[in-house]
């Protein structure tokens, strides 16, 4: 009998995506009839697992299996079921083909006797999460090739669970990308060669090959290959909330163990005039149907031209099948010599003491680069405003923070002098965020300024590195100007201080220095003015500014994350009254 220790950590939570889920099939059982008033859980983990034939000297190599558990939303935050749980593995269906042992963190209390594993746990909380992992090896004396299942079932009072049945199977193809040495600093127009090779150092022949291809914002692949469909190209639409295009590439044929194979036709990388940071994923699976149906729904279509190929460029020494996922994908990020103007936007307002008006700011990015932060998640920028003398602030958007005066934490959102507003994770060239901040008019003074500043995301660095053009980070928002309270004229071109509407000249400074790059996006999102009363109305204009009032603060650390994987994680999309208006929220604490 052998004892697993339980965790004592909450249970281990499963995403939808992750970077090597894009390369690994998967399954989830799916739903059956049960009580109405009996909540139904989904058991699940990965349709087949390999493992490496028993080696003739050494201890068997393992690979993992881990059992998880789908408890549908119920809506209602924090809800879950809360009694016991008892999970069952029948493991009679791979004795002889191989062995289930205990995890190092399994996540449950398991007891394995015999051909039964018994894990208990308590509780069921809502979405997708870990019942327990396991380890899986081959069984001494266990053929190559030879397969088995393993059923898991669950039960718990007042609680249904839809079992779930996994596949064993002793040995098979391992597909292992090569590296390619790319060039990593580039310039707009740079074409590179993407000469893509893998080896397969299983035991067994692929039965074709599943090329995926993934590319950020400003990379471009220029051929278009009768084999492989491609998505419609990032950002083809400018407010996308997706920062990434995908070919998949099916090459037939048997892709022996111990052979290395590379393209025979060509393959190139382009950095095209968007670039700034990007990345670039490339991997193989074997073009299995389960992989396959990654296909089905999505929005690809195929390529005219001709077929992409594979031929056979050596043969290498046969190991075992080392089946980590890590080694059927590589990335590579960029660096593009480029640049991207962020420019703030102002407006004007007017209104009598009492009444409140709609101040609608915000930032565009006039190109040339897109800029995005894929792999940390970050905020591209922070949004940085300063209430005009004579108003206060009686709703905000809700990816924004009220602040003092000097950038520091406040607690009450509402009646600040000062708010900073967070960027999503990517912000594309020609994107406009706007952000309505409904505002009440406490002292009709004449001409009364607010500033709208476009800048880094932390405290410790406000410039925007990639901006040559930083006199236009700061546009100017006029409440009341010229004394009167009927002007709703813009402030393009304003300078600091004065009334709306005087000229300014924009300065620029040297280019942009290095960012980092990455993988999950964001996006621009929706959202509509607060409804205004007594009667006023604002008018925000697409203008920039020369600089104002510089300020020095505001990013504050967010309750939000945004999520990393490399394909992973973007704002959420919030439509009403047809006004962008960014809401991602970055994972950075305030320095």
């Amino acid at each position: 009998m052998t004892r697993m220790s339980p965790r004592t950590a909450p249970l281990r939570t499963t995403g939808a995506l992750a970077v090597t889920g894009l390369l690994a099939a998967g399954s989830l059982a799916v739903g059956a009839p049960a009580h109405a008033a009996d909540p139904v859980f989904t058991l699940g983990g990965p349709a087949e697992t390999a493992v490496r034939p028993y080696p003739v000297t050494g201890p068997p190599q393992a690979s993992s299996l881990e059992i998880t558990v789908h408890h549908p939303d119920t809506g209602q935050e924090g809800t879950g079921y809360e009694g016991e749980v008892t999970y069952t593995l029948d493991l009679g269906g791979i004795e002889g083909v191989a062995v289930l042992s205990p995890a190092e963190d399994t996540g449950a209390d398991c007891r394995i006797d015999g051909a039964t594993a018994v894990c208990h746990t308590h509780g069921v909380r809502p979405g997708l999460g870990g019942v327990a992992g396991f380890a899986l090896t081959a069984a001494e004396g266990g053929a190559d090739g030879a397969t088995g299942t393993i059923e898991v079932t669950g039960s718990a009072d007042g609680a249904v669970f839809v079992p779930f049945t996994t596949r064993v199977t002793v040995g098979g193809p391992d597909l292992v990308m090569k590296r390619l040495p790319f060039e990593r600093r580039l310039r707009p127009g740079d074409v590179q060669p993407a000469p893509i090779t893998f080896s397969n150092r299983g035991t067994r022949a692929a039965d074709g090959v599943l090329l995926t291809l993934r590319y950020s914002r400003g990379l471009e692949i220029p051929e278009r290959y009768g084999n492989c469909v491609y998505d419609a190209e990032a950002g083809e639409e400018p407010f996308d909330a997706f920062a990434w295009s995908t070919a998949l590439c099916s090459v037939e044929g048997s892709f022996e163990p111990g052979a290395t194979y590379t393209l025979g036709v060509p393959l190139s990388v382009r950095a095209g005039p968007h670039a700034y940071a990007d990345t670039f994923v490339y991997g193989v699976t074997e073009d299995a149907p389960a992989r396959t149906a990654r296909r089905a729904g999505a929005a690809f279509h195929r390529g005219t031209g001709p077929e992409l190929t594979l031929s056979k460029v050596t043969t290498v020494a046969t190991r075992g099948a080392d089946l980590d996922p890590s080694d059927n994908q590589r990335e590579a990020d960029f660096r593009t010599e480029n640049t991207a103007d962020f420019v703030a936007v102002g407006g004007t307002g007017a209104g009598a003491a009492g009444e409140r008006v709609t101040a609608r700011i915000g930032y565009r990015n006039d190109g040339p680069a897109w800029i995005g932060h894929l792999r940390s998640g970050e905020s591209v920028a922070t949004l940085d405003f300063t209430v005009p003398e004579g108003a206060e602030v009686t709703a905000k958007p809700p990816s924004c923070r009220g602040v003092t005066a000097g950038g520091g934490p406040r607690e009450d959102q509402l009646g600040a002098p000062r708010y900073v507003c967070d960027s999503s994770t990517t912000v594309r060239d020609g994107a406009e965020a706007t952000l309505p901040f409904e505002l009440k008019i406490t002292e009709a003074v004449p001409g009364a300024v607010g500033t709208v500043r476009i800048r880094g995301p932390l405290l410790s660095a406000p410039e925007l590195t990639f901006d040559p053009e930083p006199a236009d980070n700061t546009a100017l928002w006029v409440l009341n100007g010229d004394g009167g309270t009927g002007d709703t004229g813009g402030t393009k071109g304003s300078t600091g201080g004065g009334a709306s509407g005087t000229n300014g000249t924009n300065g620029s400074d040297g280019g942009s220095t290095g960012q980092g790059t990455g993988g999950s996006t964001g996006g621009d999102t929706a959202g509509s003015a607060s409804g205004t009363t007594g009667g006023a109305s604002s008018s925000g204009t697409a203008g920039t500014s020369g600089p104002g009032p510089s300020g020095t603060g505001g990013a504050l650390a967010s309750t939000g994350t945004a999520v990393l994987t490399l394909f992973g994680g973007a704002a959420a999309a919030l439509a009403a009254g047809g006004v962008l208006y960014v809401t991602a929220r970055r994972r950075a604490s305030h320095r």
